[in-house]
């Protein structure tokens, strides 16, 4: 790699990329992030960039993969991921933003992207875990609003103080989403 970026330079090509084929950097962690948890995403970079990799810098593309890889890391050496929203997300005493311009619901979109960038990625194929994955993962789906069309989904997103539980159990299920998918127990 000629010019690696830095972090820094990373997210702010990211948060400035007008690009429909880009998310931005709150959203790219929470698809790095079900990348790491979840079973393995094979082609995982095409489907962060919908197909379009060859329209994005190598640099970028060299920068995203550090960046999994640290996340990766962390869940390895068994500490939390540390999430890029609010801190006030999992505090029930504070008034949180949970509408579809927040942080937490950009993570969350990010996240189901990736849970079903590839339909060769079933993260509910094992009927023996698939009810846990389903409980996991469900605060991720109701933040994203990605399925409103469920009356009981759409119900859930409009309790703030649901919200608020699910967004305070979201770095807890990571961590149990990494094992169930990564260990044998």
């Amino acid at each position: 790699m000629s010019n690696p970026l830095s972090f820094d330079e990373l997210l702010d090509y990211l948060d400035n990329q007008e690009s429909q084929y880009v998310l931005d950097s709150i959203a790219t962690h929470g698809f790095l992030t079900a990348t790491v948890v979840g079973p393995e995403l094979p082609n995982w970079i095409d489907a962060l960039f919908e197909g379009h990799v060859s329209e994005i810098p190598a640099n970028v593309i060299d920068g995203i993969k550090r960046w999994r890889a640290a996340i990766e890391s962390e869940l390895k050496n068994e500490t939390p991921i540390e999430l890029p929203f609010g801190e006030d997300a999992g505090n029930e005493e504070v008034a949180v933003d949970f509408s579809d311009e927040s942080d937490i619901v950009a993570w969350s979109i990010g996240f189901v992207d990736a849970m079903y960038g590839d339909e060769a990625s079933d993260w509910f194929a094992d009927e023996d875990t698939s009810e846990d994955v389903a409980v996991l993962t469900l605060p991720m789906i109701v933040l994203s609003g990605i399925d409103d069309e469920d009356p009981e989904l759409a119900q859930m997103r409009q309790d703030n103080d649901k919200l608020a539980q699910m967004a305070n159990s979201i770095e807890g299920n990571l961590t149990e989403l990494f094992l169930l998918f990564h260990t044998n127990d």
